[in-house]
């Protein structure tokens, strides 16, 4: 059992999670077939706008709202090597936190369903003139309520 990357609040809801799949495609690998570590980035960017798509939270969500979350942290831990051809099964995790900020988990999976990368990152809010956001914005707020509520 691994460490959690996030620690739990007490009365928050479960995390919200959400499942991916793509083919490992050449431009993806080194010349040993096995997938770049600098890839993996974009396998949780590929986690993060599948989740966030689904639960109202997108990117262009936040562009309407005049608000940015760009990356503060990035953690990667590679366990076993994805090949050319494999499929990953990107699964990201957003864990509840009342602040300004999102805290994402990943963990990614070959076809027969052992984890080879887990990771973590952190996205801080911004304002439309690049300030750090202290508070919640009205439109995130609202979501942390239906989370809270069940309604997601």
């Amino acid at each position: 059992m691994r460490k959690p990357y996030f620690k739990g609040i007490d009365g928050a809801p479960e995390p919200l999670r959400a499942t991916f799949k793509r083919k490992v495609r050449f431009e993806e690998v080194d010349p040993l077939g096995i997938v770049w570590h600098g890839r993996y980035p974009s396998y949780f960017e590929d986690g993060r706008v599948t989740l966030g798509h689904l639960n109202g939270i997108g990117y262009l969500d936040f562009r309407e709202q005049n608000v940015a979350a760009p990356i503060k942290q990035m953690h990667m831990d590679y366990i076993k090597p994805l090949y050319y051809g494999d499929t990953a099964h990107i699964e990201a995790i957003l864990h509840w936190n009342e602040a300004a900020r999102l805290n994402y988990e990943f963990i990614i999976r070959n076809d027969t369903g052992e984890i080879t990368t887990t990771g973590y990152t952190v996205q801080l809010f911004i304002d439309s003139n690049q300030e750090l956001m202290m508070f919640l914005p009205d439109f995130y707020m609202n979501f942390l309520q239906r989370w809270k509520a069940g309604k997601l």
